[in-house]
C-alpha cells in the first residue's frame, strides 16, 4: 500500500466528494448494452467493454448512480487497460428506464447481483472480480459474505470503495446538517422515482405525503421497507447492512475507507476482530466518498492506482 496524500486542496472530505461527480470526464469508453432477464419477470440493463479476454471486473455503482458514472468509467478505463473485460450494470430503475415490477432496488438486493454474476459465467467468465462503490460496495461486500461458502469458483477476488458497511450509522451520518446537500440530492432524485413507480401501481403507493420525506429515515420507513418485505427503515438497514458478514468473506477482497468520508460513521471503519484474513482494508486520512482524487498519476485516481495494485499482486 502507498500512503495516499493528495494536493493540500484536495484534503478536504466534502471537496474530495463534489468534485469528482460534477467534474470529471472520462473518455474512451465504450460500453455496449445489454438487457437481460430476471426471474420474477424484470430486466436488467448491463453495459460492457470487451476485447474478448476471459478475465471480467464486474462494477455495481452507489445509491442514485448509473454505469456511466465517472468512478465507474474511471476504473473500467483503468482495469480495461490492463487485460480485464468490464460489465458494469444498473440497479432496476437506474439506467434510464423505470423497472417493470413493483420493487425497485435496495443494500439487500444480491439477488440482482446473482442475476448479473450467472450472466458473466454463462457466457464464458473463468475468472470474475467484483468491484462496487459506496451503496454497490455495501451490496459487494454482503454478497460475498452471505454467499461465503458456495461461492462460484469464478468470482475470485473484490475490489469495494467507501463501503457503506453499517446502513444505520451511514443513515444517521447523512441526516447531520454538515451533510445537507447530499440529502437534498438523493431525496430529489429518489422522489422522482416513487412518482414513477406510483404511476405504474397507483394501488399499490402513496405518494401524497412525499413532500414530508426530508431523510433517509422517512424515505426507507415509507417507501424502500414497505415495498421489499422490511418491517421499517431500521430492520432494512439491520438486515442489509454488510459489517456482519465480513468474517466470512473467503476471496482476496480490497476495502479503500477515506476517514474524512462524511457519508461515514464510526462503524464503517472496522475493527480487525470484525474482518477475515482474506480482506485487505485501508482507511487514509483523506479520499472523501468515492473521491480519491490526485494529480500526476497518468490521470488515474488513487482508488483505480489500489485496484491495479491489488490485482495485480493477488491475481496476475
Amino acid at each position: 500500500m502507498q500512503d495516499y496524500q493528495p494536493k493540500f486542496w484536495l484534503r478536504n472530505g466534502h471537496i474530495q466528494s463534489m468534485l469528482p461527480s460534477t467534474f470529471r470526464k472520462v473518455t474512451g469508453v465504450n460500453f455496449i448494452r445489454e438487457r437481460i432477464s430476471t426471474p420474477d419477470d424484470d430486466f436488467l440493463d448491463i453495459d460492457w467493454l470487451k476485447t474478448g479476454q476471459k478475465k471480467l471486473v464486474i462494477i455495481t455503482h452507489g445509491l442514485e448512480g448509473n454505469s456511466r458514472r465517472p468512478y465507474v468509467l474511471g476504473l473500467a478505463k483503468a482495469l480495461h487497460q490492463v487485460g480485464y473485460d468490464v460489465l458494469a450494470w444498473n440497479f432496476r430503475g437506474c439506467s434510464g428506464t423505470m423497472n417493470r415490477q413493483f420493487r425497485m432496488y435496495h443494500n439487500g438486493a444480491i439477488d440482482d447481483l446473482e442475476v448479473v454474476i450467472q450472466k458473466a459465467i454463462s457466457v464464458g467468465y473463468g475468472h470474475i472480480v467484483l468491484s462496487g462503490f459506496s451503496m454497490g460496495a455495501n451490496m459487494t461486500l454482503l454478497y460475498l459474505g452471505k454467499k461465503a461458502s458456495h461461492l462460484y469458483l469464478q468470482i475470485k477476488g473484490a475490489l469495494t470503495f467507501s463501503a457503506v458497511m453499517d446502513l444505520t450509522d451511514c443513515a444517521l451520518t447523512l441526516e447531520k446538517k454538515t451533510n445537507f446537500i447530499y440529502m437534498k440530492y438523493f431525496l430529489r432524485t429518489l422522489r422522482k422515482k416513487v412518482l414513477a413507480k406510483q404511476a405504474q401501481y397507483p394501488d399499490k403507493i402513496n405518494a401524497q405525503d412525499l413532500h414530508r420525506v426530508h431523510t433517509f429515515s422517512d424515505f426507507d420507513d415509507r417507501y424502500t421497507a414497505p415495498m421489499h418485505g422490511f418491517k421499517n427503515a431500521r430492520d432494512y438497514w439491520k438486515q442489509c447492512s454488510s459489517l456482519p458478514y465480513l468474517k466470512n468473506i473467503s476471496v482476496p477482497t480490497l476495502i479503500l475507507n477515506a476517514q474524512n468520508d462524511p457519508f461515514l460513521g464510526k462503524n464503517c471503519y472496522p475493527q480487525a476482530t470484525q474482518l477475515s484474513d482474506a480482506i485487505e482494508y485501508e482507511y487514509p486520512k483523506h479520499g472523501g466518498h468515492v473521491g480519491f482524487m490526485q494529480t500526476g498519476v497518468n490521470g488515474l485516481y488513487y482508488s483505480e492506482q489500489r485496484a491495479l495494485e491489488f490485482v495485480q499482486a493477488h491475481f496476475a
